[in-house]
């Protein structure tokens, strides 16, 4: 019979310093070498029932990080509820007050913040006193900032966020330790359980506000890869289309603003998927008129449609076919459905995920060829 897991009740569903864990006596060298534990990074460790997800690597990545660090861009995305912004190997991106110095590490990508005239969130103002280095928070008790206040838009409510994805179990949750209030957690996330180094990192991990972490996203990511994630944000109204052109024109003068908002105006929350936005911009891009993201098409027995992607004028539309078209109930519906385009008119292309993998030039050829058939002219 397997030996029983040995996992102290402050440390179960935390992830954790493991020196920390070692210097209180709650665990030794060979029980952070067992099963009931995995390594996330240096002397970083988590219950291994946790789900490997961003979130994870979001939780390991701060208590590597000095105090007042915030997840950003991608990331922040994610736990804000675009799942498909980040997985679980990709680099987390960590933002830092202007005058704290810590560098990136291997899967971690350390942003700082600007300067500015008055104190706001991350931000720091001009002429203050930079401090030391900060090393890593072992062996200090500071807390963490609170996601940045100063980048909540005016007029705009705090939104009520559900769990992250991070709190999402595999199985039933042990009894432990109480979890902080929402309110405690989001302004000191390093929690301790007797004085001395932070040891666990508890509640939500701290954050960028929603049309922030858009904002650095289109300026750190891929425009295609950016565009997927905004869209995401819109669609789950985490921001809207009016915080994102505010955020635009405050950080106008910053390095990257031009592209920001460049990526801004590509954005459309309508998209179904992210392939669907990695789509539509990638043929914008390739010159072809921008389309309209689920257009309504009234069919001849009265039914209203919304191809992915279309251009009234012309009446075409293009269609994404994702792995889950290939069931036999769903093809039916599908070809039903052309069927009922093609009696209202319109020209129907559909596009699956290999061919705008691996075929898109060709792709690109064919939707011209079609709108110029139906009178477009370039």
């Amino acid at each position: 019979m397997p030996p029983h897991p040995h996992r102290p009740p402050e440390l179960a569903w935390q992830v954790f310093r493991g020196s920390e864990a070692i210097r209180r006596g709650l665990l030794s060298r060979h029980h952070l070498r067992g099963a009931s534990w995995i390594r996330l990074r240096q002397d970083v460790y988590a219950d291994a029932r946790l789900d490997r997800d961003h979130a994870l690597a979001c939780r390991a990545a701060l208590l590597r990080m000095p105090p007042g660090a915030a997840i950003a861009g991608p990331s922040a995305a994610y736990l804000h509820g675009v799942e498909h912004a980040a997985d679980y190997t990709d680099d987390v991106h960590v933002l830092l007050p202007a005058t704290v110095r810590a560098d990136s590490q291997p899967g971690v990508r350390v942003h700082h913040a600007p300067m500015s005239s008055t104190r706001s969130g991350l931000l720091v103002p001009v002429g203050s006193a930079a401090p030391e280095r900060t090393s890593p928070p072992a062996g200090t008790g500071s807390p963490v900032a609170a996601p940045p206040s100063g980048d909540r838009l005016p007029g705009t409510p705090g939104r009520t966020r559900s769990p992250s994805p991070a709190d999402s179990r595999r199985g039933p949750r042990p009894r432990g330790p109480a979890a902080p209030p929402a309110s405690t957690a989001a302004s000191n996330p390093f929690t301790e359980s007797s004085p001395g180094a932070v040891m666990i990192l508890a509640g939500p991990p701290p954050r960028t506000e929603p049309a922030a972490c858009a904002w650095e996203t289109a300026v750190w990511v891929d425009p295609v890869k950016a565009v997927g994630i905004v869209d995401g944000l819109l669609r789950t109204g985490s921001v809207n289309r009016s915080a994102l052109a505010s955020e635009a024109a405050r950080n106008a003068c910053r390095p990257g603003g031009r592209r920001a908002a460049w990526v801004f105006g590509l954005t459309d929350g309508l998209a179904q998927s992210p392939p669907e936005s990695h789509l539509r911009v990638r043929l914008v891009l390739a010159g072809l008129p921008r389309p309209v993201a689920q257009y309504p098409v009234r069919a001849s027995t009265g039914l209203i449609l919304h191809p992915d992607l279309a251009w009234p004028e012309f009446r075409v539309a293009v269609e994404y076919d994702g792995q889950w078209h290939s069931d036999a109930d769903r093809m039916h519906l599908d070809r039903r459905r052309l069927n009922q385009f093609v009696a209202a008119g319109w020209l129907v292309l559909h596009v699956t995920g290999r061919r705008l993998l691996k075929e898109f030039p060709a792709l690109v050829r064919e939707i011209r060829a079609a709108l110029v058939a139906r009178g477009w002219r370039p």
